[in-house]
């Protein structure tokens, strides 16, 4: 098996980018780590672009290494890795429709997050060109005797993010699920382009809001990288406690909402409470619900006090004593067990092949979680198991949440029992340049690649942010196949993806 370093060598390596290695290919070498994505050996972390070139991170998850692969193409055109790899497809379709990167030999060239509402083509790129009207979206045709297509969306009945998805079913049952996305499009990278980096991380804890502090923490740590910025021993620890809690909140408050699309309402009501309590331990212990904008290029922004260090310990008793009772609820309520047994199923070829991360992966058998295999600081020291189970569906994924939540109290206890003193935020100058950046953090969904490159004055030139809801969004149209069309909402808020996340 090709190792991923001696593709980098192979390349011309790019100076000052950390922690892992970035070279620019010839096309030869491009069409070679295709090769290895195709064959498995490899996994695709993200693809990107900025204007005459595109990017491409790879995951060398045996030998636990990363690299980023750079193509020059100034002609705007490069060999499609979504020909061959369809992970990398919606990637490609979104450099397309941001920077006019084109693919060549895509089976998919529609356009992805240009709704046609922006005004231009292109906003990123160097060659923007005016574009007064939006043009006609073709969803993938089906054909067969009696189907029938139901469009739901982009607007919803709850109160969430907007997307389109297209069903094609035969009686009740769905043959086919499109999604359109892109709704959210918020213009991230451009806005981020030109910041200074404070601001910037701003806008980084802001893509997806339940996943504040995990992208904070990419951000920041893609910023350290860069500029070889040591953070302080306490602050280290108090961005994994920012992080665990947050997880914590996530995973309760969705296991009552699965259960609620399945109508158990009493599930979703009592894990209402306990997410509730852990926001407002989270307020108690560094002054925000969602501690958003605590983590910062450099350490954290909130001291913790003894009162909240206090409230984490009474949120931590609290759901110690009620969660075990939940658990045996959903597993002894034969009704819920019905809806949630075999509905939605993933297959563990589609999640290996998709690097699917998070809950939506360990539950079809893909065992990864980068706290553990990168063991970025402080998860080396402390001590967890990583929940894996292969059925893939609606009930394996409540599953490894209900692990999840289980392990998170642990690293809770164990951080509140080591954390250091000591200061909390280091200052830094920057000097010297341009540095390049890059991180790969856990959020609750998934892994969160963060990549930037930081300008001889301290101002943010590029950043990419990369959701592990584009490799998610994908797998929930394969799951739902074969399933009634009532099922969708349970299957859909069994994977929550992240719309704001995905469309940046």
């Amino acid at each position: 098996m090709p190792a991923l370093i001696d593709l980098i060598l192979a390349g011309e390596r790019v100076d000052n980018h950390f922690p892992w290695a970035r070279a620019v290919v010839a096309p030869k070498m491009w069409s070679f780590a295709v090769e290895q994505l195709v064959e498995g050996h490899w996994g695709l972390l993200g693809l990107w672009g900025e204007p005459g070139v595109v990017h491409m991170a790879l995951l060398d998850e045996s030998a636990r290494d990363i690299g980023v692969v750079s193509l020059v193409c100034p002609d705007g055109r490069y060999p499609s890795v979504g020909r061959r790899h369809p992970p990398a497809l919606r990637l490609e379709r979104a450099a397309a429709d941001l920077f006019g990167l084109l693919p060549q030999g895509a089976p998919d060239t529609r356009r992805w997050l240009d709704h046609g509402q922006w005004g231009v083509s292109y906003p990123l790129g160097t060659q923007r060109t005016f574009s007064p009207t939006a043009s006609p979206y073709h969803f993938l045709p089906a054909e067969g005797a009696s189907l029938h297509q139901i469009p739901v969306g982009p607007v919803h009945a709850g109160i969430i993010e907007p997307g389109h998805f297209r069903f094609t079913a035969s009686g009740e049952t769905v043959v086919r699920l499109e999604e359109r996305l892109g709704y959210a499009h918020k213009g991230i990278e451009g806005l981020m382009a030109g910041s200074d980096i404070d601001s910037a991380a701003k806008l980084a804890g802001r893509i997806s809001g339940d996943s504040t502090v995990a992208y904070s923490l990419a951000f920041a740590r893609a910023v350290e990288a860069a500029l070889g910025v040591e953070v302080p021993p306490r602050a280290v620890w108090l961005r994994a406690l920012m992080a665990e809690l947050e997880r914590l909140a996530n995973h309760v408050g969705d296991i009552g909402a699965i259960c609620n699309d399945a109508s158990f309402s009493l599930m979703h009501a009592h894990c209402g409470v306990l997410r509730e309590r852990v926001l407002r331990a989270s307020d108690a212990a560094f002054g925000h619900r969602l501690m958003r904008d605590r983590i910062v290029p450099g350490g954290v922004a909130s001291f913790l006090s003894d009162e909240g260090t206090t409230a984490i310990w009474s949120l931590i008793a609290q759901i110690r004593q009620r969660f075990p009772a939940l658990v045996e609820l959903y597993d002894n309520t034969a009704s819920l067990q019905d809806r949630t047994v075999a509905t939605g199923r993933l297959r563990v070829e589609l999640a290996r092949q998709y690097r699917a991360g998070g809950y939506v992966g360990r539950a079809s058998g893909r065992d990864f979680d980068a706290r553990r295999g990168l063991a970025y600081p402080p998860y080396g020291e402390l001590t967890f198991d990583v929940p894996l189970l292969q059925e893939g569906d609606v009930n394996a994924r409540v599953w490894v949440r209900i692990h999840e939540v289980e392990q998170s109290l642990s690293l809770i206890e164990q951080i509140l029992r080591q954390l250091p003193d000591g200061p909390i935020r280091i200052d830094f100058a920057q000097t010297g340049g341009p540095y390049e950046g890059m991180a790969l953090v856990e959020g609750f969904r998934g892994d969160i690649l963060a990549w930037l490159r930081i300008g001889k004055s301290g101002i943010v030139e590029r950043c990419h942010l990369r959701d592990p809801s584009w490799f998610q969004w994908p797998l929930l149209e394969a799951a739902i196949e074969g399933n009634i069309v009532a099922d969708f909402p349970l299957c859909n808020k069994s994977f929550n993806c992240s719309y704001s996340g995905h469309d940046l």
